[in-house]
Order: structure tokens, then sequence, then C-alpha cells
């Protein structure tokens, strides 16, 4: 089919035109933005959809964070059916709340923003001394997250106003301490019981399977014993370090990229200064700071007159505690960081050590400068350089023969389609081979070979049937990569004589629990009918949910869960592959005592959980109210809720 397209493609875009063309004139742009809409509709809140597109956009935000918090992280696992579930009912939860906070008319206040504002640390550190928000700084560190002041504060806004929505619940719940109590002793109650373990390994010496009883085994278990569908592959990849490793660089080049960048490759030249301070922020009133100027004025005259009597004077007329006590001394700067803008200005316009400028004003006063110190510029030489000049100069033009790259690897592995070898030899690409490749990546797989989409493509019917490249799939940062598969074999049960010893190994762990769990329950049955008969059994143990006494969670269950009217009594539980068990549940016991701490954190625990329900109880009448669908079909529970977590 494919063959047909490449072949009849001026044709088949004629015959899309012709059909494509009047409905246009018929329906019009916007009934194709409808008709989209409903067709990657995903969920719907208070009657407003959410599509696969803003699912998929909230899902990139969501990775984006997560691998710049941890740029170690999975990229695989990010991007598990189970995780982007969890972003939708994530969306989903915003547009449930943020269509309640509007229902409700709920709004929050300028000061109620600005404390949020400045409760976050991020921010806070863009305060400078004087208190005020650096907005230059403040405007960077959000453009650096794609965002405006105006958006983000914004959303700031409607985040405030959707945890009114839920934090009026949280913060309302009423519990009695005798509830606490009562649930608490429960929980802390504990029983004297005799337990008796029945496991498989006390059977196992007497099942003894035939030949065919194996076979028989083998036949109803084949599906343990399959060896997973697996191809042979050749496969290459585009990425930087491919790019990089194919460049070299001319003596010129790195002579010339050393000249234009000799400023930024050694070490800034560097100042010492001290100065007088003479307070008077920018908002002061005029006659305030037209007297500190005289003062600062009549310091300056001391100064000139008496250089050498710098110090002195600071420690006597500065403003700034700080420096003042050490004769205003600044410490050393580069003239873009390291101190007040018009303090460096002014610093290193300073011609020599021991140079007193004029009058510097600043936004907390007027300044009187000396020049103490200069530590000249330090440029390695071009020898020096000389290996870090190249990787850098070899990394630039790899970024930009990379992005020229990318057009060519993606049309190279479609339009050749047979064959990467067109492809690798243009690009100067290594072809690599693996052998059994799952659909599942590999323990310790790495790179393209640990991709779920990589893998995915490769098990196509296209890259099955036809052995065709896959498409260029984007396997990492600035990596694609294509394969192609070699040998297709098809999943297969092993032969029995192969697996005999593991059959048999099942067969017996299988009899052996039935055997203990018919023993457990004709002993139980027996037992229950006349306690007297009951024999073998251990010591009493003090058993609470608290002290299980490495017992079985179910044993444990059954044992608190006997009716005290009716003790002694005797239960058992199952346990599956580890055997079945008996208790004899003796009697009753106080609950376990708590040090007063242990028993306050286990109010304020129960507080919590308590709070907590309510929360998703009241989430799940907003979503009812708000009529909140999911129209995708969820994952495996587990999966959901480890990603949940």
């Amino acid at each position: 089919m494919f063959d047909a397209i490449r072949k009849h493609n001026k044709i088949i875009m004629w015959i899309l035109g012709v059909l494509v063309f009047p409905s246009f004139i018929f329906f019009g742009i916007e009934g194709y933005g409808r008709f989209n809409e409903g067709a990657n509709k995903v969920a719907e809140v208070d009657g407003h959809a959410i599509t696969q597109t803003e699912w998929d956009n909230a899902h990139r935000v969501e990775v984006d964070r997560a691998r710049s918090a941890n740029p170690q992280l999975d990229l695989n696992l990010l991007d598990s059916p189970a995780m982007k579930y969890a972003t939708l009912e994530r969306l989903v939860r915003d547009r449930v709340l943020a269509a309640a906070a509007q229902g409700d008319h709920l709004s929050v206040s300028d000061p109620a923003l600005a404390a949020a504002l400045e409760a976050d640390p991020a921010i806070a550190a863009l305060r400078g001394p004087d208190g005020r928000l650096n907005m230059d700084a403040y405007k960077r560190l959000l453009a650096a997250q794609g965002l405006t002041p105006e958006g983000f504060e914004a959303r700031l806004r409607s985040d405030l106003s959707m945890q009114q929505v839920l934090g009026g619940v949280a913060g309302s719940e009423l519990v009695s301490r005798a509830n606490v109590d009562v649930a608490m002793n429960a929980f802390l109650e504990q029983r004297q019981v005799r337990v008796l373990q029945l496991t498989p390994k006390d059977y196992a010496g007497k099942i003894n399977p035939s030949d065919a009883d194996l076979q028989a085994f083998y036949k109803a278990n084949e599906a343990l014993y399959q060896v997973p569908e697996s191809v042979k592959i050749e496969y290459v990849v585009l990425d930087l370090d491919s790019v990089k490793k194919n460049l070299s660089v001319s003596e010129q080049e790195l002579r010339t990229y050393y000249e234009q960048n000799a400023a930024t490759l050694g070490t800034p030249e560097e100042r010492r200064a001290s100065h007088i301070l003479i307070a008077a922020p920018k908002d002061a009133p005029p006659a305030e700071r037209e007297k500190a100027k005289a003062t600062a004025e009549k310091l300056l005259a001391e100064v000139r007159a008496a250089p050498k009597q710098f110090a002195e004077i600071a420690r006597k007329s500065s403003s700034d505690d700080v420096s003042a006590p050490s004769g205003g001394d600044l410490g050393w700067f580069q003239q873009q960081k390291g101190t007040d803008p018009a303090i460096a200005q002014a610093t290193f316009k300073l011609a020599k050590v021991g140079d007193v400028s004029d009058l510097v004003q600043s936004d907390f006063g007027y300044h009187i400068i000396e020049l103490t110190g200069i530590k000249p510029a330090q440029v390695p030489s071009f020898e020096q350089l000389r290996p870090k000049l190249e990787d850098q100069l070899r990394t630039q033009q790899a970024q930009k023969q990379f992005a020229e790259m990318v057009d060519s690897f993606t049309n190279g592995v479609y339009e050749q389609s047979d064959s990467l070898k067109p492809v690798a030899d243009k690009l100067k690409l290594v072809i690599h081979t693996a052998d059994h490749v799952t659909r599942s990546p590999a323990q310790g797989a790495s790179g393209a070979l640990a991709n779920a989409k990589f893998l995915g493509a490769l098990f196509s019917a296209d890259a099955l049937n036809n052995k065709r490249n896959t498409e260029a799939i984007e396997v990492g940062p600035n990596q694609l990569a294509s394969g192609r598969v070699l040998e297709h074999t098809a999943a297969h049960a092993k032969p029995l004589a192969d697996v005999k010893a593991a059959v048999r190994e099942a067969f017996i762990a299988q009899h052996s629990a039935q055997a203990a769990l018919q023993d457990g329950q004709a002993k139980l049955k027996a037992w229950s009918a006349n306690p007297a008969a009951a024999t073998g059994l251990p010591a009493a143990i003090t058993l609470s949910r608290v002290d299980p006494k490495d017992q079985a969670p179910q044993l444990v269950d059954a044992a608190l869960r006997a009716d005290p009217a009716k003790l002694p009594a005797f239960v058992g539980v199952d346990l599956g592959a580890a055997g079945y068990a008996i208790a004899q549940v003796e009697k009753v016991l106080p609950p376990a005592t708590q040090t007063p701490e242990q028993a306050e954190q286990s109010r304020a625990r129960y507080d919590q959980l308590w709070a907590l329900a309510e929360v998703r109880s009241y989430y799940d009448q907003l979503k009812t109210r708000y009529k909140a669908r999911i129209l995708v079909p969820a994952p495996p529970q587990d999966a959901l809720s480890a990603a949940r977590s």
C-alpha cells in the first residue's frame, strides 16, 4: 500500500483536494474545529471538553517539570499509560475545582496574593536589602518558565481560589475525642492466640509426580513457559555525539573562536573598594536627600584633604553598619556582579589604587568610593585552552548541523525504507545490531532499546511483515532513532524437556500448598467441633495490629475479628503458596499502652485521615455536581495506584 502511495502521490493529493475543498465551503473552518474537539475529547467537566491536545500538553509540562527536578528520571516511566492517566485525573480535578470556585464566587484579594508571592522562597530571594522586589530578576525568573508576571499572578490567583474550595472542608473537620478513642482502641486491641503454621514444605516429601502428571501440568500451564516474541534488528541513532564525532575544526577556526571569546574564557578583572555611605533612600523627601548630599560633600572634602584618613572617616561617619567597622571595605567584586551597580560602575572608572570617586548616587543614598585593589583579568593562553575550545566549538557546530540533519534523517529512513545503509552512509552513522529484542525494554537496556515508543514501532505490522524501516523516533533529547527488523521470532513455549525441572518444582509447590490447605481445613473443622482434640499447638503469643508478631496480615485480621463472646475459638486462613494457618484465639487483652506523645500523634494522624476522607467525599460530590467524566479507559488498577502515589 505504501508503495502505491509513493508512486501515485500527486493523484492522491488531487483526490484529497477534490474531497476536502467542498466540505470547507459547506461547513467552514469552525465546523472542522467543532468536529475535531468532539473527536479528540478525552474528558468533560461542567459541559466543557478536555481534549487530547490539552491532555498531551499538560502531561508534557509535568514531564518537563519532573525531568528538570531530576534529570535521571526514566522517560519511559514518566510516559507510561498510568502516569498519563494520572495527569488526566489531575487535569479534571483542576477543572472541577475551578468550576466550583467560580460557582461559589470565591476570589483572592490583592493582599492575599501578595502574601502568597512573599511566601515563595524563589521570589523572596529576589528582594534587595531595602525589601523591594527586583522586578528585572522577577521577570527573568518567570521567563525561564515561559511565563509573564501577569500570567503567573493570574494563574496563582486562580490556584488560590481553587484551594479555598477544599480548604474550608479540610480545616473544618470535627472529630470528638470519644470517636478517636474508640477507633484507636480497636486499632490497639490485643488478643492472646496460639498459631499453627502448616507450610507446603511439610508436605512436599509426599508429592511424587509421574511423567504423565508433569506432562499434564505443563500443558495446563504452558503460558508460564513461553519464550516471548522477539526480533533481531539493525538500527541507527542520530544524536549530537554521532554528529560531533564526525566533525573537525581547523586551526584558524579555533584561533578565531579564541579571539572572539577571550573575554569570557578567563577570569574577569576584579576590584576591591571601600566606601562611605550617607543614607538617603530614593523615596525619601527631597529635603532629606539634599541634606544627606550636603553632608556627603562635606565628607568628600575631608577625604580629599586627607586621603589616608579614608578608613577612619568611614568608621566614624558611614551609615553602612556592615562595612563601617572595617573602614568601609566592600571586598572584591566584578564589574557585572558582586555589589550595587552604581558602586561597581564608579569603582571601575577609577584609574589606580588610591583614587577616590566623586559623589556616587544609588538607591540607598550617596557614596564616596576609594579604589583599594585591582586584580587584572586573567586569560589563559590559546594552547592552554585548546582542548576546551575544540570541544566547545565542535559542540556548537554539532548542534547547528544536527538541526540541519534531522530532516535528512527523517526523510531518508522513509524514502529508502528497505535499508538503513543509505542514510547511515550519507550522515556517517553507525549501524548497530541487536538480537532478542522484545516488546518491553530488557533489564539494563539503554538508549533506543530502552524506549517503549521505538520498541512499539519495531513490532508494528509494516516493520514485522514488510521489513521496512521504522519512522524516525525521538528516543531522547536531541536523539532520533530508526530501526529495521531482520528476523522475527514468534512467541512459543519452551519444550518440556528444557523446563522439566521447573515444571516439577512448580507441580510440587502447587500440590503441597493444596495438601496444606486440605489438612488445615480438616483440622479446623475437627478442632472447632472438639477443642480438646487440638494438639501440637505452640505457646501463646499476643497479637495486635500494631504488633503482628510477623504473622500474616490475613491471620491477624481473622484473629481480631473473632467474636469475643465465643472465645476460645479457632480461625483458619488460606495463605496460598505459603500454606495454611490455624489460630486458637484464647482471650481478649487490654489495648496496648501508648506514651502521651504516641497517643497525641495517633490522634493527630486520625484527624488527618478523617479530614482527608471528608475532602475526598466533598470532591466526589463536586464531580457529580459538575458532571465530570473521563471518557478514556483507565489502565490496570495496580499501575494506576502507583502513579497516583
